[in-house]
Order: C-alpha cells, then structure tokens, then sequence
C-alpha cells in the first residue's frame, strides 16, 4: 500500500510539474509570437540552472523575451544597460562610507536578482563585461575582500548585437563559454509580426502576465531535470558528436569537456520540457546549435558560413544510434 502511495505522489508530481511548463510556454507564447522553438530553447536554458546568451538585430523581441521569462517564472528581476561607460561598480554594487557609523556599507549592485537582464552586453567595454564573470560561474561577487552570495535560483540572459554593428566589442571566448545557450529569435512569419502590428501592444500585456511558478518551485523543477536519464547510447552518440568537433578540418577548435557537460544538461532539460521519459538523439540534435553555436571555432578555409551550418555539418556527420 506504501509503494502504491509512492507512486500516485510521484505521478501527481510529474502531473504538476507538466502543467507548470505548458502553462509557462503558453504564456511566453502570447508575448513572444511565433518562436515556439527559441522559447522552449530558453526555458530549457533555464531549468539547466544556466545562463542565456540571446543574439539578433534590435527590436526583435529580445529584451521582451528577458522580462516576461523573469515573469512568468516568479523571479526578482534588475535590467543592467550595458554601455560604453559602464563601471564595474555598476553591476556589481559598491561600498558608501556612512558619517553617522563611521563605517562603510556596502549597497549591492543590481546583480543582487534572480534574473538578470544584461541587456546589449557587447557594447560594454571588457573590463565592465569580466564584472559577470565571477556572478555566471561561481553564483557569487568579490567587493572590498569579502565574497557575497547571489540570490538563488540565478540566472543571467544577456541580449547581443550582431558584431558588425557600430559600438560593440567582442566578448572573448571565456565569457561566451559561461553562457550554455546562445539562440536568435529571427523575423516573425507573416502571420506573428501582423498580429504585433494590429494587435495589443506587448509591453502592455506584459504587465498583465502572473507567475506560474516561484523560486523554489523552480528548483525543484531544476532537480527534477538532472534525474532525467540518458542512456549508454545516447553518452556514446554525445561523444562521437564532440570527437568530430575536434577532428572536423572545417573546425578549429572543438567542444571541450565543459561543452560536453553542456550539451547532456541542455539535453537532459529539453528531454523534460518536452515531456520524454529520457533524453532522445532528438533532444540533442535540438539543442545542439545553441550549445556549440557559440563554442565552436571555424577554420580559415571551411565552406560554412554561419554557426548554424556548422552545427548542421557535425549533426549530419554523425550516425544516430
């Protein structure tokens, strides 16, 4: 009778957190027309515990995308306007010497939130982008000799111009690895940007948005995406994904082992956002492009183009067990 009970709890559990997803994908689907794949790319992102890098051409919805995630998922929320001026302090916070103490008190930065918006990142100088470094990989800062803890859950979605436009500086390679995914939304089809046109102003809508879930529901979301299974098959298929990385003469450099790590966490959480009872080759081949997209170092001489037609290369390369 106890195991029967068990099991009608954990059923009930994964009835509820089913629900929660549809009913978040729903929402970030009323504001955010027409990507159905960009929105469960980035609540997958999410669930993974990391962070989301979104990069396109302004007044595609980026930002729109940033604010109604931190919506729909319950969290405090602080948008940082990355400019060429931007000081470390800034983000982080700073130190206020108090006459009436005669001590210093330390007044935290915007970064103190579970969501961060760090909204057209690369226009930022790289001293200003390196104040992200620490909060992405560590979850915590270094101010004055004393390290401070963020928030939990936290996450940091950053919007990027494309490189070529005017004011922006590459971010290096060790800020682009702490972003797990980096995904573009793209024009809307013909029938999405005409009902933006006509239709209800989304800022407005926005605001009438109400959580689905909270903070600590979306941990144990998050726990319950790293009990997904991924079979033997399914290391052997990631693998020989990554070992093509590496020996493709259309690659420079290839995934690393962090990479690797990625790509079965981004897999693992688009497995649950999908609903399987395991992770698929087709979860992996979803995500994929947004995993290595941004890791992957073209050679000189190779016929492709675009990080996507990279990524295609090593999918289409590589047998489906």
């Amino acid at each position: 009778m106890q195991r029967g009970n068990t099991l009608e709890t954990l059923r009930t559990s994964r009835d509820e957190q089913r629900s929660v997803i549809e009913s978040a994908q729903k929402a970030l689907g009323r504001i955010i027309l027409g990507k159905d794949p960009q929105i469960t790319l980035a609540l997958a992102c999410l669930l993974a515990r990391g962070h989301l890098l979104i990069e396109d051409l302004p007044g595609l919805g980026k930002t729109m995308l940033a604010q109604a995630l931190a919506r729909v998922l319950g969290l405090s929320y602080s948008r940082i306007q990355f400019t060429s001026d931007l000081l470390p302090a800034d983000i982080i916070g700073v130190s206020v010497f108090r006459q009436n103490s005669g001590e210093f008190e330390f007044q935290p930065g915007p970064v103190f939130s579970q969501l961060i918006l760090a909204d057209e990142v690369n226009r930022a100088t790289p001293k200003a982008q390196s104040a992200l470094l620490e909060a992405m990989e560590e979850y915590q800062v270094s101010v004055d000799g004393n390290t401070r803890q963020l928030p939990e859950p936290f996450f940091v979605v950053a919007t990027q111009n494309p490189g070529d436009q005017i004011g922006t500086f590459p971010l290096p390679e060790s800020q682009l690895d702490r972003f797990l995914m980096r995904v573009e939304l793209g024009y809307p089809n013909e029938e999405s940007e005409r009902e933006l046109i006509a239709g209800k102003d989304r800022r407005s809508m926005l605001e009438e948005i109400e959580a689905v879930t909270g903070p600590d529901s979306l941990m144990a979301l998050q726990q319950s995406v790293r009990d997904v299974h991924v079979g033997d098959a399914l290391v052997d298929y990631i693998q020989a994904l990554v070992r093509h990385t590496r020996e493709s003469a259309d690659i420079e450099i290839g995934l690393s082992p962090r990479g690797a790590q990625a790509l079965v966490a981004a897999a693992r959480a688009h497995a649950f956002v999908e609903h399987h009872s395991g992770v698929y080759p087709d979860d992996v081949q979803a995500v994929f492009t947004a995993i290595a997209g941004h890791r992957l170092k073209p050679a000189g001489g190779t016929r492709f183009r675009r990080p996507s037609e990279t990524c295609q290369h090593v999918l289409d390369s590589v047998a489906i067990p």
